[in-house]
């Protein structure tokens, strides 16, 4: 779940926004006088919803088609989902600021995504890699949030359980949403 949202979050919102920007539709947006956040927020907000569905379909094949235990909180996993979600297109809107063109937004998604599926946990034992890779990999949510995934489904982890790899979570968002604003009022200058 996790991997799928990164890769597609991540990709989908960089690839917009720069589409946008090279087919001239940007300055038409630039011409109104909306908010770079009220930009920000009304590219992000539809993505997460097709990310809703994509959780839906994982949810359901995992549990029929997998027989995955479900123990704890679907609520409490799809509060966790919003930060997740919205911490990985943040990142999208940022390296649709920084790219040129689409090919260069599809080029830095896979230079972050790679990374976050290395370093994350999902392909190694996290605490088999190195101290180095370890370091990093803590940056990333994925690591995170496939500790809160695996902890809510298959331990049933409550609020308090899951709040330690929430907050990085949600201090990746924070960082990533202010580079994207700032980045966003310098495309606007």
């Amino acid at each position: 779940m996790g991997v799928i949202l990164t890769m597609t979050m991540v990709m989908m919102t960089a690839l917009a926004v720069t589409r946008e920007r090279e087919r001239g539709t940007m300055e038409m947006l630039l011409s109104t006088p909306v908010r770079p956040i009220e930009v920000m927020c009304g590219k992000i907000l539809p993505y997460i919803i097709v990310g809703y569905l994509q959780v839906t379909l994982i949810l359901v094949a995992a549990k029929f088609l997998f027989a995955v235990p479900m123990l704890g909180s679907l609520v409490l996993l799809s509060l966790a989902l919003i930060v997740f979600m919205a911490a990985n297109l943040a990142v999208g809107f940022t390296f649709s600021t920084i790219a040129k063109n689409q090919l260069q937004a599809m080029q830095m998604t896979f230079f972050f995504f790679l990374p976050s599926l290395l370093l994350s946990g999902f392909m190694f034992p996290f605490r088999g890699m190195p101290q180095w890779a370890q370091t990093l990999g803590e940056i990333l949510p994925l690591t995170h949030f496939l500790r809160i995934v695996r902890g809510i489904l298959l331990k049933g982890s409550t609020v308090n359980e899951i709040v330690p790899n929430l907050w990085p979570i949600a201090l990746f968002l924070l960082a990533a949403t202010t580079v994207a604003l700032l980045r966003y009022r310098e495309t606007l200058d």
